[in-house]
Parts: structure tokens; sequence; C-alpha cells
């Protein structure tokens, strides 16, 4: 084949609407002769950036199309999807710069895939907040379908984080509250999702986060459970298993409460919470929730108030967890207002603080002593008791917190302790037996919490009717109920105070 002059691929880029005859001669005017080399031109018309190097390339190897999508000239690809190509392109009339983002050629030929990208572009042209990308126009024409969307300068949030590595508590809550802002907004609206992940948050070069596709959220009854454990993309199947692990609905908003919360995890960390695996049976596995490391154990420097928010968004039983978008936001704004002023304590928004009660009520509450080192847990355990109705104390050390309840009388109210062998290991063992065995507490029920790797742990374990070893995973709803069957009733039980 012979070698491509610059005049021909002039003549290819003036017939495609590329470049203007005007451009050319101008082009043709600085060389002074047309006799010039292929490389010498093209290098011109880059470097005058009438042809992008996404245009060269095609048109060298003498391609005809890819070059417009209606009304819009692509200037480069941007990224590319199991479903989909991103490209940056231009309005030919109102040079307008947009992203225009383009169904796969081997999905045409599916009715269901052209309705459901369809569907996709309709929901995201309804949505309008600063943080959520816009969709402008939504084209679907014989064996074309794009979607033509705001262009955000910057990139996104999974590029951001290879350059950084990891967050300070500060800029990482920021672009919390962008996310959560826009998941509120949607939410408000009737709309989840379904495919929260780093790919697909923007961080613009001003440093706003903005929420991209909605895909999944238009899929309707196409996105069944069967369909998403089928899926090519790894974050459907990571939904599908984490809805079957809590047994929650496919188009329930915890869902992405939860990975907003593994957004913020990653961001703070560097690392991300879930194991990464492209094995399909480990990506559906229940342990791969269950063996998340505390976010505090992995960075102890991360304050307090930010690992509650992370831990509480994180809860692997949904009902623990934020409920809407909009509280998780309203924790997080604390948080940044608490990191400004220099304070690292625990949230203390009306969700997360204790209950206002009087002397007398105080009295009539049934108290719980809770023995848990890790701080994140702890929130979970004082605000899971505290919202319906019991009094919480917490202490860290299992040794320190039996010699408390021989020593100290506010200790020694306790009506039950809680002894979580997660983080504390076989002392929390120990301490459960000398809880037991001790005059002055031998009376009191008890609780040992242990996870599945200390399954066996229990055979040691000296138990009674009212000293009782459970194993887990447990929801916090479940503890309260067996909680329930060990106290008599000073108050409703925690199964009619349910909220």
């Amino acid at each position: 084949m012979a070698q491509i002059t610059s005049e021909q691929i002039a003549e290819r880029a003036l017939d495609l609407g590329l470049v203007g005859d005007r451009q050319l001669q101008e082009v043709w005017s600085s060389f002074g002769s047309r006799s010039i080399s292929a490389d010498d031109f093209l290098a011109v018309m880059v470097r005058r950036e009438l042809l992008t190097n996404y245009q060269v390339e095609r048109l060298v190897k003498g391609e005809r199309t890819g070059f417009f999508f209606g009304d819009y000239k692509v200037l480069y690809l941007m990224g590319t999807g199991t479903f989909a190509r991103v490209y940056r392109a231009v309005h030919k009339d109102t040079g307008q710069v947009v992203a225009v983002k383009v169904l796969r050629k081997r999905y045409t030929d599916s009715s269901s895939q052209c309705a459901q990208f369809v569907r996709e572009g309709q929901v995201g042209s309804s949505l309008r907040h600063p943080n959520i990308v816009p969709i402008y126009e939504v084209v679907s024409q014989r064996r074309m379908h794009f979607l033509v969307m705001e262009f955000v300068e910057g990139r996104n949030l999974r590029e951001f984080m290879k350059i950084r590595r990891k967050l300070e508590p500060d800029q990482a809550t920021r672009l919390m509250i962008d996310v959560a802002s826009g998941m509120q907004y949607a939410f408000e609206r009737g709309l989840s999702h379904r495919d929260l992940k780093m790919s697909n948050v923007l961080v613009s070069s001003l440093g706003t986060a903005k929420i991209v596709d909605f895909g999944l959220a238009a899929a309707g009854d196409s996105s069944s459970d069967e369909a998403l454990l089928n899926s090519n993309n790894p974050r459907t199947v990571d939904y599908a298993a984490l809805e079957r692990a809590s047994g929650v609905r496919k188009d329930d908003t915890r869902s992405d409460i939860y990975f907003m919360g593994c957004m913020y995890y990653h961001m703070l960390t560097g690392v991300p919470p879930l194991v990464e695996t492209t094995d399909r049976t480990l990506r559906l596995s229940k342990n791969r929730f269950l063996q998340i490391v505390p976010i505090q154990k992995l960075d102890a420097a991360i304050p307090n108030n930010v690992a509650a928010v992370v831990g509480q968004a994180m809860m692997l039983d949904p009902d623990n967890r934020y409920q809407t978008p909009g509280r998780m936001l309203t924790d997080l704004r604390n948080v940044a207002r608490r990191l400004a002023e220099g304070d690292t304590g625990e949230p203390t928004d009306a969700a997360s603080s204790p209950q206002v009660v009087s002397s007398e009520e105080e009295e009539q509450q049934q108290a719980i002593l809770i023995v848990e080192s890790d701080p994140q847990l702890q929130n979970v355990f004082r605000n899971g008791f505290k919202r319906v109705g019991y009094r919480v104390l917490l202490v860290s050390d299992p040794d320190r917190a039996v010699d408390r309840f021989q020593q100290d009388s506010n200790v020694a109210a306790a009506d039950c302790v809680i002894f979580s062998a997660q983080n504390l290991g076989k002392s929390a063992v120990s301490a459960f037996n000398r809880l037991g065995e001790q005059a002055k507490s031998a009376s009191v029920p008890a609780l040992l919490l242990l996870d599945e790797p200390q399954a066996g742990w229990g055979q040691e374990a000296k138990t009674a009717p009212h000293r009782v070893v459970l194993n887990m995973p447990l929801t916090l709803k479940e503890l309260r109920g067996e909680l329930a069957k060990l106290l008599p009733a000073k108050l409703p039980s925690a199964a009619d105070r349910e909220v």
C-alpha cells in the first residue's frame, strides 16, 4: 500500500467536515508548498489545534466514522466502560464542549440494552443539581445511541486517588458532603444510584465532586437479582452480594449509603475496604463484608467523629446504617465544622446524641455496660441502644471492666454486661468468666459476643441461663432481642420501642 500523502489527509479532513477550506489554505501558506511530508503536516495541524491526535489516528487509518455524533465533533476518547465509551466533544456550531457517552456497537442489536441506555439518559436529564453531572440530550436513532453530558474538567475519583494516595479528613469529608448532597437530591426524587463507585464520581479542577451515571437506577425490572448477579459490571455484583447478605430489596437507598461509606473509607486510608477480586464466587461471599478492617485499626490517626460516620454508613445491618443520604449529610457537615474547629470527638447531631431524660427517667432506664475497644463499634453500640431507651456505659479494657464492677457504684448499677470479643480476643472470655465467679456480680446478666473464627471459645465460657454466648454475625436488632430475654422489664421492651 502506497504511503498516504499530506494532501490526501487534508482532503479526507475537509470531506469529513473536521476542518474548513480556509483553515487548510492558511496551513499550506505557512509551508509555502504542498510538497511536505504527512508527518510534518499533521504536526502543524495538531499544534494549531485544528486536529486532535484521536482524529489524526483515524484519518491515517482511512476511517470514515466516529468523528461526529450528531452535531458534536469528537476530540478524543476519555474513557471506556463495559457498555459505553465516553468522548470529549465540541458542538460544531456553538463550540460548546461536552462529554458524549456512546453505547458500544456490540449492544446496539439488543433492544433491552438500548432501552436501558435511553432510560438512563431520560433519568439523568431530569436531574439538575450542582453535584450531579447533567445530561443535556438523549439521542437514539437506528444503531446510534448516545447521551450528551456536561464536560467536567478534572478526573474521576479513582484516578484522583491514584495520584493523591489518601486524603486528609477535611478534604475527604468535603468531597463526601458533595456526594451525599447529590444523593439526597436523587433520593428525594425517588431514585437510588445502584452503581456508586470511585470512577462514577468526578472531581472537578475546582475540587467539587459530581456524581455521574445513574444508569442502573433507570434499569427498572431488568435489574433483577439474577441479572445483577450475572452482570459483567463488578460493582453491580457487589450490590447484589450486599443486598443478599443484608436482606434488602434491590432499590433500597441504604445500599448506596453503604458504598458511600466505602468511598469515604478509601479516601481516608488509601485502601479499598472490600477485598478487590475478579473471582465472582469470592465477590458474592458475605465474608467479604465481615472481614473489613475497622478504619482506625488501619489508621489510628483517623478522628473519632470521622470514623463514626464511616462506621455507621458501612454497617452490614441496614437498620443500623444511615437511613437516608440526608442523615449522613447532616453528620458529614457537623464533622466538617468540628474538624475546622480542631475538634475530633464524637458526632453530636440528633441521631447520635444521648437522649435528654430527667433524673427520674434515668433511674428507670436499664443500664448496659458495653466492653468493646474499637471506637467505631462503641459508637454503633451506644447509638443503637440509646435509640431504644437504654442507658449505655462503655469500658475498653475487659479486666478493668470487671474490676470497676466491684469498685465503682455507677458501673455496678449496670443491669447487663456485654463483652464483644471481636477486637478484645480471649481476654473477653476470661473477663466474662471472672464476672460470673465473683459474688457481687455473679447474678448479673451477661452476653459474650464471639466472631465467627472465635466460635470454638464458647466451650471455655462459663454459661448459665442468665449468662449467654452469642455467635456473630448478629444484627443489633437481634442483639436487643436477646438482651430483652435476660432483663426484667423496667421499660417497654426494645421491640416495643423500635424506631
